[in-house]
């Protein structure tokens, strides 16, 4: 199988400015020049980690974010993945977006809505998982809360075989948390023998809460294969796929693990 590419855009977004934070972003991509499969933005690219959905969020179906993200896959020919703020059927939800070259999409709502920020009392939480395929890699696609609660990012389906090969956080985690965002992230690749990418902003947003970025590359060993803190930066990291069977072959841990279901009433979205 072949190898994945990853760019990861680490860097600081406009306060509730949509308009200003896809000038920008295009910017950054257009500075692109390393060939790439899939380039990730962080949570809430567009606005930034703001409650206030009724001011900001867009509708889906009119939504400029969502069209940008489509014309961005389509020039330069790569899956383009971020969170946003969106409404659809009078409720709001933090939808992380799946975007192909062919203009088509997938997406999974946040599950864990931070309830310390309030979030659960203004988003609709998420019901569904999302495991998407990208030349012949399994991801499982997950946001920034998602990552303290293991059991929702659990690599065994109900018959004891891997769901994904690669786990993807996108975030807004603030600096006075990180120890716990570093450490969970190496956590979640060790225990699920899988490679994981955390992409994080950095910067203040409007309430003054400052973000480090020290976004991640882990493989399954739980090795940092990239690590950035502090400062905006564009990194592609390329992932092997043979290395990541070769730990799954030589430390079959997996198999091990105990079976069970988490809900019934939760599904695979595509599957």
């Amino acid at each position: 199988m072949e190898n994945l590419k990853i760019t990861l855009v680490q860097t600081n977004l406009h306060w509730t400015d949509i308009d200003a934070n896809i000038e920008m972003l295009t910017r950054k991509i257009a500075g692109i020049t390393e060939a790439t499969d899939l380039i990730v933005l962080p949570e809430t690219f567009s606005t930034g980690f703001s409650m206030s959905a009724k001011q900001y969020a867009e509708e889906v179906s009119e939504s400029r974010a969502i069209a940008w993200m489509r014309t961005t896959a389509q020039q330069i020919k790569c899956v383009v993945m971020g969170s946003l703020m969106l409404k659809e059927d009078n409720r709001f939800f933090n939808r992380l977006i799946w975007m192909q070259p062919d203009g088509n999409y997938q997406f999974y709502n946040k599950r864990h809505l931070f309830s310390y920020a309030h979030e659960d009392e203004t988003f609709t939480q998420g019901e569904e998982k999302l495991i998407v395929e990208l030349k012949g890699w399994r991801i499982r696609p997950l946001v920034c809360y998602d990552l303290r609660f293991p059991v929702w990012s659990r690599n065994l389906d109900e018959n004891g075989s891997s769901e994904y090969d690669l786990l993807l956080y996108v975030a807004n985690w603030p600096e006075r948390r990180v120890y716990a965002w570093k450490h969970l992230l190496i956590a979640r690749a060790i225990e699920n023998q899988s490679y994981v990418v955390g992409l994080n902003r950095v910067g203040n947003d409007g309430h003054d809460n400052y973000y480090s970025g020290d976004s991640m590359v882990i493989d399954a060993m739980g090795q940092v294969l990239y690590h950035k803190m502090q400062e905006e930066d564009i990194a592609t990291v390329e992932l092997e796929h043979s290395a990541l069977m070769k730990v799954r072959e030589t430390f079959q841990f997996l198999k091990d693990g105990d079976v069970f279901s988490l809900n019934k009433k939760l599904k695979i979205a595509g599957h």
